[in-house]
């Protein structure tokens, strides 16, 4: 994507971030039981302004096939409490004891680890809670199948074994093949079950499904690999967390198997290749969501 267009892609993901704060802030204040500084804890990580990718996606992908953006909201609040209940306990001493987080202080070091493991837990518990509640009761079916597929991606099979997985390859020298099967795992289920949440709720057919999903995979390890080059030359300030914190812990990453430069190629190909996924799925409009693959190597944070 050139940068004359990066404007009016941030003008819109701001536009759909908009709408998804909005219901994420009507959920919790509806937690009247939940204790005030557990809800402080939870409210603090939430909006403490991350890219919140999985959830714009989840819109997106809707849209992109038709559905009504408004019945997307419960999935994307769902999605987005899922992933920020990750960083929440991705950055607590015992995994990877980082103090910063969206440009502030970690939940851990703010609230302390105690309610920071309780935030994290409260977060994904109250994603699966939302989207049962929330979802069309006329369509039970449907539900179902939308929270085992969040449930899937985030669990032992998906973000939890990719999580695994880099816990144990600390230290070590992994192949290519070795560190992208991880990442697809840790970083990419996830975005991938946001990807097909909206492609589901929107009730398009299998060839939609099997074009966002291939469409997701490929934005999937595009994200990480740019992640991954922004940790080697991006600035603390705009990424919002510490730079140089993969070489700190000492973690297998693209530019160490490939270069910087390899690298950035990587991610370009993937992008192309993710917009070359929907070409075959029948989707009413693609724009969007091949504007978003471009601007997941284009941004600096």
């Amino acid at each position: 994507m050139a940068h004359t267009q990066l404007p009016h892609m941030e003008a819109q993901l701001a536009t759909l971030r908009a709408m998804v704060e909005e219901r994420l802030r009507a959920s919790l204040e509806r937690g009247a039981d939940c204790p005030g500084r557990l809800r402080d804890a939870m409210a603090y990580s939430l909006f403490g302004g991350g890219k919140q990718l999985r959830s714009l996606l989840v819109l997106m992908a809707c849209e992109a096939c038709g559905g009504d953006v408004e019945a997307a909201l419960p999935a994307a609040c769902a999605i987005e409490m899922v992933h920020t209940y990750s960083l929440i306990h991705d950055d607590l001493p015992a995994m990877d004891d980082d103090s910063l987080r969206r440009g502030r202080d970690a939940c851990h070091i703010k609230f302390g680890e105690d309610i920071a493991i309780l935030a994290g837990d409260g977060l994904l518990t109250e994603a699966f809670a939302l989207i049962a509640s929330k979802q069309d009761s006329g369509d039970a079916n449907n539900t179902i199948i939308i929270i085992r597929e969040l449930a899937e991606a985030a669990g032992v099979k998906g973000m939890i074994a990719g999580q695994i997985e880099d816990i144990y390859s600390t230290g070590k020298k992994l192949k290519l093949e070795d560190l992208k099967e991880m990442h697809i795992l840790k970083t990419g289920r996830l975005i991938i079950a946001a990807a097909r949440l909206g492609v589901l709720i929107s009730g398009a057919g299998t060839a939609a499904l099997e074009a966002i999903t291939g469409y997701a995979y490929n934005i999937g390890l595009a994200f990480q690999v740019t992640d991954d080059i922004l940790d080697v030359v991006g600035d603390t300030g705009e990424m919002g967390k510490n730079q140089g914190s993969d070489a700190k812990l000492n973690k297998p990453t693209f530019p160490e198997i490939l270069g910087i430069d390899k690298s950035r190629d990587y991610a370009r190909e993937l992008v192309e290749r993710a917009k070359g996924a929907l070409v075959n799925g029948d989707i009413a409009k693609t724009e969007s969501l091949r504007n978003l693959a471009d601007f997941i190597i284009t941004r600096r944070g």
